[in-house]
């Protein structure tokens, strides 16, 4: 026990694997050469995380020791603080961002200041801070942006108050208030400016595809943004891991969706629905609509960008396995690909329809 507490926050991290084999932590490859530009950390306590999402790896519902969960489907390994910064130091180029993300544990405010500002003073890479609402308050938003930090994530993951009481709240013991979450995101908003804070989300939870296109509209009107996922269960022995991806379909009419959204190319009172809320009109003529879909964008990881401008965080794989089932692919779709992603979008016999025609 000795040895593990050593082994805590703020002088220990853990680390995705995608980050610790882009810093050379660990061995490995990405399906077609896929890259990682953010290195994603996550603190480190003996006593885990006090919050019970179903969905999530990390819940303290879920058995085992913290240190030795798993994280949207893969392990997260421990290192040292000052090792991540040596790492970082000798791999610039590979490195275009970093992310803290807080778990439910009040000694994450302090550290999560005290590495931030660390990491900052260590070079000139920007820092992204996904952070719990529950715990915190507007002036630790305040000092994390004096700490350094330029953007906020408020993962509120559910699309609708009712599935995150379920899955979040009252329905599973937790202690996350749907209230709570989005007053975080206004706050963080209004403190990091316009665009520098958003939101997670994550589709296939029970939500209609209108309920997900109007909280992705909800948070853009504030001015946000919607980092996307796709549900990829933990595994057999989560306790939700009978439940079922969404249909490819589906979550390509989101992907889309989120993408005409956030980038003011459409809006969610243009977009019209069938019996079932499924999107059957985008609200754009089928010339643009065509141009958008071919450029690939919609589909690829939305994550916050480096300092070049480009997504840094698109986290290689996270929802879903190599290979034809890409959900959020973390490179530029090729021509194959998004005509493999057309052939997707119709399962459902859809069809593009031109809202501008009589």
């Amino acid at each position: 026990m000795e040895d593990n507490e050593k082994k805590e926050s703020p002088k220990y991290l853990r680390m995705s694997l995608a980050a610790a084999m882009t810093l050379g932590f660990k061995k490995g490859l990405f399906h077609r050469d896929a890259k990682l530009y953010c290195i994603n950390l996550l603190l480190n306590y003996n006593s885990g995380c006090a919050a019970r999402c179903a969905y999530c790896g990390l819940s303290n519902k879920r058995d085992g020791a913290y240190e030795e969960k798993s994280f949207i489907r893969v392990t997260w390994p421990n290192f040292p603080l000052s090792e991540i910064i040596e790492r970082i130091s000798t791999r610039r180029e590979k490195v275009k961002r970093i992310c803290i993300s807080m778990i439910t544990n009040k000694r994450c405010i302090s550290d999560t200041r005290e590495i931030c500002a660390e990491l900052r003073k260590s070079f000139d890479i920007p820092v992204s801070l996904l952070v719990s609402p529950t715990i915190i308050t507007r002036d630790d938003l305040v000092t994390f942006k004096s700490a350094g930090a330029d953007k906020i994530g408020v993962a509120v993951d559910l699309a609708t108050p009712e599935l995150f009481e379920k899955f979040r709240g009252n329905g599973v013991n937790g202690p996350h208030k749907w209230d709570r979450y989005l007053e975080c995101l206004e706050d963080a908003l209004e403190i990091f400016g316009h665009r520098n804070s958003g939101t997670h989300l994550v589709t296939g939870m029970g939500e209609t595809e209108k309920e997900m296109v109007d909280i992705i509209q909800n948070v853009q009107d504030m001015g946000g943004w919607t980092h996307l996922f796709s549900y990829f269960p933990e595994g057999e022995a989560h306790q939700m891991g009978d439940h079922p991806m969404p249909d490819m379909d589906h979550y390509r009419r989101i992907q889309l969706a989120r993408y005409l959204i956030d980038e003011n190319i459409s809006h969610a009172r243009q977009f019209s629905y069938d019996d079932n809320d499924r999107i059957v009109d985008f609200g754009i003529r089928t010339q643009r609509l065509d141009a958008v879909i071919d450029s690939g964008e919609p589909f690829r990881t939305s994550g916050c960008e480096g300092y070049d401008g480009e997504v840094a965080c698109n986290r290689p794989y996270a929802n879903s396995r190599p290979g034809p089932g890409i959900r959020n692919f973390p490179f530029p779709p090729e021509p194959g690909d998004v005509e493999r992603i057309r052939h997707q979008m119709g399962v459902l016999g859809y069809e593009f329809i031109d809202a501008d025609d009589e």
